[in-house]
């Protein structure tokens, strides 16, 4: 059973950074996809980024060149670091994971997928993400 804990949430003013963290255990497949959502009080829930096992990478259009999602397979973490955040960015940030893929080939999978909620089958418990102006 894979399981996934954030960290690296909190606080930060306008134009700083902020790194999140996920770390995920119990993943024995090769196959599968990782990302970060976000959701504000009052709004659906938003994917922001999202990678597989390839390295292929996916953003949505408003975090595009600011945000990096990154893993470190040895170390079994997903991280998210936003750069130049804003106060639009304040939500609480979600770790989720197709893993394993509930497709047979993640590969021929296009990343964009994985900006959808509803691809994911395992979530993190979130964590606050504040930007203060």
């Amino acid at each position: 059973q894979v399981q996934l804990v954030e960290s690296g949430g909190g606080s930060a003013q306008a134009g700083g950074s902020l790194r999140l963290a996920c770390r995920y255990s119990g993943l024995t497949s090769a196959n599968f996809c990782m990302g970060w959502h976000r959701q504000s009080p009052g709004k659906s829930r938003e994917g922001v980024a999202a990678t597989n096992s390839y390295g292929s990478t996916s953003y949505v259009d408003s975090v595009k060149s600011l945000f990096t999602i990154s893993k470190d397979n040895a170390k079994n973490i997903l991280y998210l670091q936003m750069n130049s955040l804003q106060p639009e960015d304040t939500a609480t940030y979600y770790c989720a994971a197709d893993a394993p893929s509930q497709n047979s080939d993640i590969g021929v999978v296009p990343t964009t997928t994985y900006l959808f909620a509803s691809a994911y089958n395992l979530w993190g418990q979130g964590i606050q993400v504040t930007v203060s102006s």
